[in-house]
């Protein structure tokens, strides 16, 4: 066992990401949780036709591909006003239930009653990208004007660009017109506002353009750049700089801009360009709002609602994204294992590392993270709860706490809309919803209103905070959360002559199913995760001095037991039993789930290689492979949960800007990174228990995990 700790700072940065040319797939990102800014080789945004996504296959109707170099904020949300004003009611299709019929959103089919509202509802509100900060050329025009020509990679010469992760900066360097450009850009870890320091702007004849576009309904794109009469750009000269005023229908916000070097001027309706006076430039961007239409005033960017950046300060920037991210990689666990002989320990290294910057850039905010965070929008850039554990777990797993608790008490929050469904539906207590935006509204779906485990995730991830911190004020803080949580699972299982049960109607995390939504029942990770939560929700309980809630006791220790069939679990209870496409989520019964006393370790073995068998590995996504490896250490197969993690699977490939891409529609999957980063911490926990989370061969360091669920 090594006894020297970790040197930190050797260990992240032998991983910086450092690019010499254009990657399509693999911009990088600075931000603080709850603002990206995604820039191209040169530093920003400069080249956004070199980065496309592409349109969803199976969606010809979807609108032109978007870009990944997104400028985007937890708070920025709009809507496009609807034709007439629509009601959820008319996506509502009831099941019978007890003898009762329950609702449910669904979503409607083109041509059906409801498609207009529910095409809305889908759509609205979407997240928007803020604005889009690149370098132009400038060119003489006729006479005294001069023209500003969109850069292409063939403009440059000599590039070279490194994400230092120690310091969370980007430094970019290359030639224009044969003249050497350095840049460096960062965000504030505290405010929306982005630093820039260029050298050589003018010699090199480059001006810096802020483009802002109109918000867009489109499945993956943020910004819609050809409704320029939609929305409206004011720009007015303040003290130590330039406001420029936004409105989109209802929403609005602010950016406020200050420049050393350089002059703002407003060339277009939409456009704003920095002309530089001097060879170096220092540029601040800012955006702020106060809560106007679908945005949202977020408690911990309250007080800068309003307050303009001031002149020359983007070294202060860069200063405080360095303390920051230094203090970022000081705290918390580390893991070393570059100096085993096997090459996919150091590639699982890097994995981890830029999993760890990933997830703190996109998915450390005020709001449940959405699946591409804060660099494009999939689903619009709506939130999807049942991947706030993929997401988010991971945080008080590597001893970094903090950075859950802002999403988590989002909880509390929308603990009205939960109640008020649970209501509609005749249950107790609060049932979460699965898709959100801005708004507390739940998403019409076929399959994400039929989803069930999302609900034990609040419990998960508050047990995970308190695990670690010990925190007694959080406890009865968060206590209402969990225990109105605990009360819908309890009412909703339904009591049967072999136990208690869950669904129909029911869509099981594994979604190859959802067709059959109206009879299936009792998928094994479900029945194991309502056995861990509602034991917990009730230790809760105990810890504050509180009578145990018999009835959850009841429900928890009498849940069917899991079907088995041929010696392994199967997918659910009913024909046709398990789908080999999709998650194979019957594995997180002992996984995501540790030992309720519901499964048998032997047949899940069984399940396990079943799976590894014949699975269609072309329809997994990111966070199966993670779910996989929390199975095998489990089941004390640490060599299965390496081979997990590797997998050459398309899905399970990490890029070098970190991100796990899945699809050319897709191009990030952020679930799959923290997934990954939980699997790991499993792993470093019991081998710091026990020696057998990582293959015996291997050269392991490790610090700081606390103990876990």
């Amino acid at each position: 066992m090594h006894t020297q700790p970790i040197d930190r700072r050797a260990l992240v940065r032998r991983h910086d990401v450092d690019q010499t040319t254009l990657d399509p797939r693999s911009p990088v990102t600075v931000g603080n949780g709850e603002l990206g800014f995604t820039v191209d080789l040169t530093g920003l945004q400069s080249m956004p036709g070199e980065y496309p996504v592409h349109k969803r296959g199976h969606e010809p109707d979807r609108a032109a591909p978007g870009t990944l170099l997104g400028t985007q904020s937890q708070w920025a949300w709009h809507s496009i006003p609807a034709e007439r004003e629509y009601a959820l009611e008319e996506t509502t299709r009831r099941y019978e239930v007890d003898g009762r019929l329950v609702p449910y959103l669904e979503e409607s089919r083109r041509g059906t009653p409801g498609y207009d509202a529910n095409r809305w509802f889908r759509a609205n509100p979407h997240r928007l990208d803020l604005g889009r900060v690149g370098f132009v050329s400038v060119h003489d025009g006729e006479g005294d004007g001069e023209r500003l020509v969109a850069l292409r990679p063939d403009d440059l010469a000599g590039t070279r660009q490194v994400l230092d992760l120690w310091s969370g900066t980007v430094d970019s360097a290359f030639s224009h017109r044969d003249v050497p450009v350095r840049v460096r850009t960062a965000v504030h870890p505290t405010r929306d506002r982005i630093g820039v320091t260029v050298r050589s702007a003018l010699a090199a004849g480059l001006a810096i353009a802020v483009d802002f576009p109109y918000g867009s309904s489109d499945w993956h794109n943020a910004a819609d750049w050809d409704s320029p009469d939609a929305h409206s750009t004011s720009v007015t000269t303040v003290p130590g700089g330039w406001l420029v005023e936004r409105r989109l229908d209802d929403s609005a916000y602010r950016v406020h801009v200050a420049a050393s070097g350089a002059e703002l001027v407003h060339v277009a309706p939409h456009r704003v360009v920095l002309r530089p006076t001097a060879d170096d430039v220092d540029v601040v961007v800012e955006f702020t709002t106060d809560g106007q239409g679908d945005t949202v005033l977020l408690p911990s960017r309250a007080g800068h609602a309003g307050t303009a950046a001031t002149a020359g300060d983007a070294r202060d920037v860069h200063r405080a994204a360095a303390a920051h991210w230094q203090g970022f990689w000081e705290s918390g666990a580390a893991l070393e294992l570059a100096a085993s002989d096997d090459p996919r320990a150091r590639e699982l290294e890097r994995r981890v590392v830029l999993s760890q910057y990933v997830t703190a850039v996109s998915c450390a905010g005020s709001l449940p993270p959405q699946e591409t965070g804060l660099v494009c929008n999939s689903w619009r850039g709506k939130f999807h709860l049942e991947m706030h554990w993929w997401h988010a777990a991971h945080f008080p797993m590597w001893g970094r706490p903090e950075l859950l608790r802002p999403s988590l008490g989002w909880y509390r929050h929308a603990l009205a809309l939960a109640r008020d469904t649970a209501h509609a539906q005749g249950y107790a207590g609060a049932r979460w919803p699965k898709q959100l935006g801005s708004v507390l509204r739940e998403t019409p779906s076929s399959i994400g209103v039929h989803l069930v485990w999302q609900q034990p995730h609040v419990v998960y991830l508050s047990e995970l905070v308190h695990r670690v911190t010990g925190d007694d004020a959080f406890l009865r803080e968060q206590s209402e959360v969990v225990f109105e949580s605990a009360e819908f699972m309890a009412d909703f299982a339904q009591e049967g002559p072999d136990g208690f049960t869950l669904g129909p109607p029911l869509v099981p995390a594994q979604e190859s199913y959802a067709g059959e939504r109206a009879r299936l029942s009792n998928p094994p990770f479900e029945l194991a995760y309502w056995r861990w939560a509602l034991r917990t929700a009730n230790a809760w309980r105990e810890r504050l001095g509180l009578p145990v809630q018999e009835r959850w006791a009841e429900v928890a220790e009498g849940m069917v037991a899991p079907h088995v069939r041929d010696g392994v679990y199967t997918g659910v209870d009913v024909e046709p039993y398990t789908i080999r496409t999709d998650h194979p989520s019957m594995l997180g019964a002992l996984g995501i789930v540790p030992d309720v006393g519901l499964i048998d370790a032997e047949v899940m073995r069984a399940t396990y290689q079943d799976v590894l068998r014949d699975w269609d590995w072309t329809t997994t996504w990111g966070w199966d492979y993670p779910m996989m490896a929390m199975t095998a250490t489990r089941l004390g197969e640490p060599g299965w949960a390496v081979d997990a993690l590797m997998n050459p699977a398309g899905k399970n490939v990490v890029l070098p800007n970190g991100h796990n891409h899945q699809t050319e529609s897709l191009p990030l999957y952020l679930p799959g990174n923290g997934g990954l980063l939980a699997a790991v911490a499993l792993m470093a926990r019991t081998h710091l228990d026990s020696g057998a989370g990582f293959p015996s061969d291997w050269d392991v360091r490790l610090e700081g995990f606390p103990a876990t669920v």
